[in-house]
């Protein structure tokens, strides 16, 4: 761990023109740290000491139940967790860079669930990586596992089951979010002889895994939104009182 002085030390010398491979032979720093500290120069510091909900003697559920719910559905579409050094785990979120307040919202979420851990924002093409590094992802999303999440097993704890029961339309927007969309269908009726285009809006959620389809096809009857199979990877919304409530509850990306 290097201290806030190596740490400006090194990009001063970046400033004065020096390249990132110069810099590395003259400070024996890496590269690869030195690229990481011009997007975040201030030490992570993990955890600080920041007490894990589901760690102590009495495991609890998180503080702000809403926000993890959403975060839950966030993490279970376009989430993965990956295990770094010193026991420190990496959360990693896909924002599409077309939504903004999505963008936003996660870090929120993340932020929430972790308070005393720096949220960054990784730049890839098309996209923005919500990251935050914690000894703790794994208690906060037992979910985490080897492999992708649609060639194993998903199933909620009976903690965060109790979490979605109360905040149900969190985690439905929280897996929209992540891997759904509302869209404008169209058709074309005979009208008097005459073929007329008709539209409605519609709402599909796409997952290669048969277990969180369940899982949001299961919140979804709870909250009394008609669903079906479009196909084996998709469910759709589309009948108008069921496309209310998702708008009334969850609406658009933006």
């Amino acid at each position: 761990m290097y201290d806030l002085d190596s740490r400006k030390q090194a990009l001063a010398l970046l400033d004065q023109g020096f390249s990132q491979n110069s810099v590395s032979k003259q400070t024996g720093i890496s590269r690869a740290a030195i690229r990481s500290w011009l997007a975040r120069i201030e030490p992570l510091g993990y955890d600080r000491g920041r007490e894990c909900p589901r760690c102590g003697d009495t495991p609890r559920s998180p503080d702000a139940p809403a926000a993890y719910s959403y975060l839950l559905g966030l993490y279970l579409g376009d989430g993965c967790i990956s295990a770094t050094k010193r026991g420190v785990y990496s959360l990693r979120i896909a924002c599409a860079d077309a939504w903004p307040g999505l963008i936003q919202a996660c870090v929120e979420a993340v932020q929430i669930a972790r308070p005393a851990n720096k949220v960054c924002l990784v730049s890839s093409p098309g996209c923005q990586y919500v990251t935050c590094s914690s000894k703790h992802w794994p208690c906060l999303f037992p979910q985490h596992g080897a492999g992708k999440k649609h060639d194993r097993r998903i199933a909620l704890a009976a903690w965060q089951q109790d979490i979605v029961d109360e905040h149900p339309w969190d985690f439905i927007r929280g897996l929209i979010h992540s891997d759904g969309c509302r869209i404008t269908n169209w058709t074309t009726r005979l009208v008097g002889g005459v073929q007329r285009r008709y539209e409605y809006p519609r709402y599909f959620f796409t997952n290669l895994s048969a277990d969180i389809l369940g899982l949001f096809t299961s919140t979804l009857d709870q909250v009394g939104v008609e669903w079906k199979h479009a196909n084996r990877k998709n469910i759709s919304v589309a009948r108008r009182a069921s496309v209310a409530l998702m708008d009334a509850h969850v609406g658009p990306k933006y």
